[in-house]
């Protein structure tokens, strides 16, 4: 049972341990990626590149760490029931936390990572669709599918480092970028609107249209098989095209002058924008004949639609579910999306006008980066860890 009254109640609820853990993940993990990049620290891996290496862990570590938490949490409001707690949370988060100490090491524990990381994904599955099977809300086994599509990429991941599969790595590693870029969509598609219409006190009702939605699943999974497996260039691009207008209307759709008035709403409505950004990079380079390299377009999709959105979320869900306003966070924690969105712009934008040597620009962007969940982690650890007030 949660701890209510306990001094510090960190194992009450999935999001508290799991946000906890991604926010000084992020900051840490990318502060080594600094070093190793930047500084040439000697970082050995056998059949993984250190590239490789640093997308693995954020979209398997950060990322999925963002992703339980959320959905231990959402599920539970769902279904109301609990879904993690106790000894339950500890083991879950500690097959994801192993998993992660096992690649401070590069490769050398790589069968360890395999099966702490393997464990993980696996029980947070089962967890969840236990819960929602129970409660028989059938319609949001979706969102459980893509967890387990996402353990699948993790384990052809796995057996292409282990010599297994001689394009696991880059297929295992791309499919989940997309997979959770898919879920980013369809979960934006839900509280975007909401979090709009609740800031005016309904003032405003958005709606989303059929006509956008269906095409625009089919699209991206198309867009995504091509890009993961097939690799052709002009198909991309007319699909990314297509994407960029879909997802523009809709966000022109949402639009409201309130957004920028509240950092919880902007930094989450600007990370969807990026995810366009990706799409729109991935139309220019091929139709303009653009001389930039594709990762633009890609860090476009992580570090400012990732990124940007799983802060902006992990602020908010923190606020609301430790019985915070989330209307009233903390004032410094605009600075966080500040930094987050300079790190976008110098990652992604500045390299388009080749004001400084490229690696600069990453390190500035590293630094950023690790500025934003430095001042997250700060604000929200004694929110996380202490009970509801």
């Amino acid at each position: 049972m949660p701890t209510s009254q306990a001094t510090i109640a960190v194992w009450d609820a999935g999001f508290r341990p799991f946000f906890l853990g991604a926010g000084f993940f992020a900051m840490l993990t990318m502060a080594l990626w600094s070093a190793i990049y930047i500084f040439q620290i000697d970082f050995e891996l056998n059949n993984l590149t250190q590239f490789e290496w640093h997308g693995h862990e954020m979209i398997f570590g950060y990322a999925m760490a963002v992703i339980a938490g959320f959905l231990l949490t959402a599920v539970r409001t769902w279904t109301r029931s609990s879904t993690a707690e106790g000894n339950m949370l500890r083991l879950l988060f500690t097959l994801w936390l192993s998993a992660r100490v096992c690649f401070l090491f590069g490769t050398d524990f790589i069968w360890l990572a395999t099966i702490t990381d393997t464990l993980f994904t696996i029980t947070l599955s089962y967890i969840l669709t236990h819960r929602i099977i129970k409660a028989k809300q059938w319609h949001q086994l979706g969102i459980i599918a893509k967890v387990l599509l996402i353990t699948v990429c993790n384990i052809v991941f796995y057996a292409g480092v282990l010599g297994y599969f001689e394009h696991g790595v880059v297929w295992g590693l791309f499919s989940a970028m997309y997979i959770i870029l898919a879920l980013i969509l369809t979960m934006s598609r839900r509280v975007i609107p909401f979090f709009i219409e609740r800031a005016t006190h309904d003032a405003v009702k958005l709606f989303n249209t059929r006509w956008v939605d269906i095409p625009n699943i089919f699209l991206f999974l198309a867009f995504s098989i091509n890009e993961v497996f097939i690799e052709h260039e002009a198909t991309s691009a007319y699909l990314a095209s297509i994407l960029f207008a879909l997802n523009a209307f809709r966000l022109i759709r949402w639009h409201h002058p309130i957004i920028w008035q509240q950092g919880l709403l902007w930094s989450i409505y600007l990370s969807s924008w990026m995810i366009n950004l990706g799409f729109a990079l991935f139309t220019l380079i091929y139709f303009f004949n653009l001389d930039i390299p594709k990762l633009l377009a890609i860090h476009a999709f992580t570090v400012g639609g990732i990124g940007m959105i799983t802060i902006g979320m992990i602020a908010r869900v923190s606020l609301g579910h430790t019985g915070r306003n989330v209307y009233q966070p903390p004032k410094a924690l605009v600075y966080a999306f500040i930094a987050i969105l300079l790190s976008v712009i110098i990652r992604v934008l500045l390299p388009l006008f080749d004001i400084w040597a490229y690696e600069v620009l990453v390190g500035i962007s590293q630094i950023f980066w690790a500025v934003a969940f430095a001042i997250w982690t700060t604000l929200y650890t004694p929110i996380l860890l202490k009970p509801k007030p």
